[in-house]
């Protein structure tokens, strides 16, 4: 599958919603990118620690930080554009809406892993 999901925020942790997102959706067969201030590796796969060291399309960006730490990274989530943004349960700001809309980046206020359980994570459902 040639659908790039980026995990923003993903763990090394394996109880964290972030890195079981980073599973499921590895599981299901999408090419994913975590991305983490520190880490080098999370379940394998290489860490990038800046959107900005991604060297193609994003076609989804999950998030998995707070609105404190997201606040310094909308300019980078604009720059990125990526065809659509997660905005997962505890992630939500106002703000960084605001400039989704402005750049008419779409979104979705919902859950990865449950759209991942129930089947409607592909942009097309």
């Amino acid at each position: 599958m040639s659908h790039t999901v980026v995990v923003m925020g993903a763990s090394p942790k394996p109880h964290r919603y972030s890195n079981r997102a980073l599973r499921l959706l590895r599981e299901k067969g999408y090419d994913v990118i975590p991305v983490h201030h520190h880490a080098e590796k999370i379940e394998g796969l290489d860490v990038v620690h800046r959107l900005a060291d991604i060297d193609r399309p994003i076609d989804t960006l999950t998030l998995y930080i707070g609105p404190a730490r997201v606040q310094p990274l909308i300019d980078d989530i604009v720059q990125a554009r990526p065809g659509r943004v997660i905005i997962n349960p505890g992630t939500e700001d106002a703000n960084l809406l605001k400039h989704l809309e402005d750049a008419h980046i779409p979104y979705e206020e919902a859950c990865t892993l449950v759209m991942l359980q129930h089947g409607n994570f592909d942009p097309a459902h």
